[in-house]
C-alpha cells in the first residue's frame, strides 16, 4: 500500500496527530555557534547559529531524537526539519548550494525515526 493510501485509510478511521514545533525543541538544547558548525563547517566564514535546518548535517542525532520524542508522545505524522530548506532562506548563511543535501538528509532522518 502506498504512503498516500495508508494515510487516507488511517484518516478514514480516526484523527491523526502531527508533531509539534521543531524550533522550540531545538531551543531546549541551548546550542551555541560551534554546535551549529560541527566539524564540517568549523571554518565557515559566516555565523551559523540559528540555522536550524543545518543541524540535520551537523547534529543529526539531535534532530532524530526530537522526531523520536514526538513519535513516543503519540504523533502519527512528523515533519522534516527543513522549514527553511530553500535557497532564499539559506542565502542568509551563504549556504544556498546545500539546499538539496539538507532536504534529503532532513527527509532521511524523519523516515529513520
Amino acid at each position: 500500500m502506498s504512503t498516500l493510501a495508508t494515510l487516507k485509510a488511517l484518516l478514514a478511521k480516526r484523527i491523526l496527530i502531527i508533531d509539534g514545533a521543531m524550533g522550540t525543541m531545538i531551543q531546549r538544547h541551548k546550542l551555541e555557534e560551534a554546535d551549529y558548525r560541527g566539524e564540517r563547517f568549523a571554518d565557515w566564514a559566516h555565523d551559523l547559529k540559528g540555522n536550524n535546518d543545518l543541524l540535520v548535517l551537523t547534529q543529526p542525532q539531535i534532530i532524530q531524537g526530537i522526531h523520536e520524542a514526538y513519535l513516543d508522545a503519540g504523533a502519527d505524522i512528523i515533519e522534516t526539519n527543513s522549514f527553511n530548506g530553500t535557497r532564499v532562506s539559506m542565502s542568509d548563511y551563504h549556504m544556498e548550494d546545500l539546499v538539496p543535501e539538507i532536504n534529503r538528509e532532513a527527509a532521511r532522518l524523519a523516515k529513520a525515526a
